[in-house]
């Protein structure tokens, strides 16, 4: 009787353990991120090779689209595309002081394209029209063989995208 109360105990344990570490807020947040990318229209969605094209157009003062960059300022400075803006991503708010005509085309890109979809989804609620959103992000730009610039060593080219580079180094100063 002892033997089956512990076992009994045991899978309850193990039961409500398994239930805590289940993240109902997990399912929520691709709900809301669902809900979100409805608000963008399928044709402003687009991918690396049309950022690629427009940058270009860009660069030759052939076109005033603007592109921003959402990324950390940390990120931004380890490379990124060059005369791009950077605006953290957690700062959507801000834009409507900077951009004030609804229709002027805006690019909005991050490493991967999941934050970028929330910041779209912001700037269409606000009643912006013309808002792209770029999967993919710098990571594929990076990974496509895009430049890529920093403000120290100017146009990089990335020949293997590691999402954590692993260094080993015997000597690094302290700041």
């Amino acid at each position: 009787m002892k033997k089956l109360s512990l076992l009994l105990a045991v899978v309850m344990m193990f039961s409500l353990a398994a239930a805590a570490s289940a993240n109902p807020l997990k399912d929520k947040e691709k709900a809301v991120r669902a809900d979100l990318m409805k608000v963008i229209p399928h044709d402003k969605i687009v991918g690396t090779d049309a950022l690629y094209a427009k940058w270009q157009k860009v660069e030759a003062g052939k076109c005033n689209a603007v592109l921003i960059d959402i990324r950390t300022e940390g990120e931004f400075d380890s490379g990124h595309i060059k005369d791009a803006n950077n605006v953290d991503s957690g700062h959507f708010y801000g834009i409507p002081k900077k951009i004030t005509d609804p229709n002027t085309e805006i690019w909005i890109y991050c490493r991967t394209g999941h934050r970028a979809g929330y910041f779209t989804a912001m700037l269409y609620k606000y009643g912006y029209r013309n808002v792209y959103f770029v999967k993919g992000g710098v990571k594929e730009w990076g990974e496509k063989g895009y430049p890529l610039a920093t403000k120290y060593l100017g146009e990089i080219k990335v020949t293997n995208y590691q999402k954590k580079q692993k260094e080993t180094y015997k000597y690094r100063e302290n700041k």
